[in-house]
């Protein structure tokens, strides 16, 4: 694998860090801390580039808060100057390793995410032999196990920059002696990189035709039931001693019975959202919240729930239906 060397220099160039700005900006500029960037940008670039130049940048305290949607979760914000660093960082750093990742690893890359795991998740079903097994696999806390030692480890097989890779990896410390903050845009990649060996592990050697991964939920299809009960000891063997990871769960069960993945509930010829969607959507209709019920009207696009919660905002919330996008009130929800 070729290694990349000068990354440092090539990052923070006031050009550079400008263009990063622009990236951590981005539906952000209603905020404060953007705001106050702003206010005074010009000065605040340069005092970053000559931190960063003269190697005496550091990174500001987290704001940390809890969430408690899908599942309890503390998140680390970053201060907006640190959030631009990142950006630079991810500017230069991402087209390096997306080219290593295999296809089917569908979380926060461009041109992925949920409705092309979600399809592709369908058409694997589609593919599979109808009397074959699914076995849907997690890992447990997976950002908070992530070990530094191997992630930097990761990062030196492509990156050979040593000054660029200590302030990567100054990012995916918390005060924890291992993990990553969840919060940081380059946790992202960090997440990535970190079990990509697992998705050439499951394509290269179990030789697994119908996989996908997004983030630490993944799914092997059209595999016979002792072939699930099989890889899934492999593939726990090779996540403890590579990855010093574990399983949280497995579901092993026939393809005919659909998987509950990326927030669908699917089977080979039909899709519907999840119930928690479903609540979650009747709660925000009834308290007038659109951004909420445009948000969950866009992630049930292409499933057969579509139709009927429209049909509900026209029968029981019209005020609402009426501010829909027009795209949402045609003839076709009828």
């Amino acid at each position: 694998m070729k290694r990349h060397g000068h990354l440092y220099e090539r990052a923070f160039t006031p050009l550079a860090l400008y263009r990063a700005y622009l990236d951590a900006r981005r539906g952000k500029r209603a905020t404060r801390a953007c705001f106050n960037f702003e206010r005074t940008l010009a000065s605040n670039l340069s005092a970053l580039h000559d931190e960063l130049s003269e190697g005496t940048y550091t990174i500001k305290p987290y704001y940390s808060f809890m969430v408690y949607e899908p599942k309890p979760r503390r998140i680390f914000a970053p201060a907006f100057r640190d959030t631009v660093v990142q950006h630079a960082i991810y500017r230069l750093v991402y087209p390096l390793f997306d080219k290593t990742f295999i296809d089917q690893s569908f979380a926060c890359r461009k041109g992925k995410g949920t409705h092309k795991a979600a399809d592709y998740a369908q058409e694997a079903l589609q593919a599979c032999p109808r009397d074959s097994c699914a076995i849907k696999l997690d890992i447990r806390k997976f950002f908070y196990r992530i070990d530094r030692v191997v992630l930097r480890g990761q990062l030196e097989r492509v990156i050979k920059d040593r000054r660029f890779v200590d302030l990567m990896m100054t990012f995916a410390e918390y005060g924890e002696p291992v993990g990553i903050p969840i919060g940081n845009l380059l946790s992202q990649v960090y997440a990535l990189i970190y079990l990509n060996p697992l998705d050439h592990f499951i394509k290269r050697e179990l030789k697994v035709d119908f996989y996908c991964r997004y983030v630490d939920d993944f799914v092997l299809f059209g595999l016979s039931r002792q072939q699930c009960v099989d890889y899934k000891d492999q593939i726990e063997h090779f996540i403890a001693s590579r990855l010093n990871l574990e399983f949280s769960k497995h579901t092993i069960a026939p393809v005919s019975r659909g998987i509950n993945f990326v927030g669908y509930r699917t089977w080979a010829g039909k899709r519907f959202i999840r119930k928690h969607s479903l609540y979650n959507f009747t709660k925000a209709a009834k308290k007038s919240k659109l951004d909420s019920v445009i948000s969950i009207l866009g992630h049930a696009k292409n499933t057969h729930t579509l139709r009927s919660l429209i049909n509900n905002l026209r029968s029981n919330h019209y005020a609402v239906y009426l501010q829909l996008p027009e795209i949402y009130r045609q003839p076709a929800y009828s």
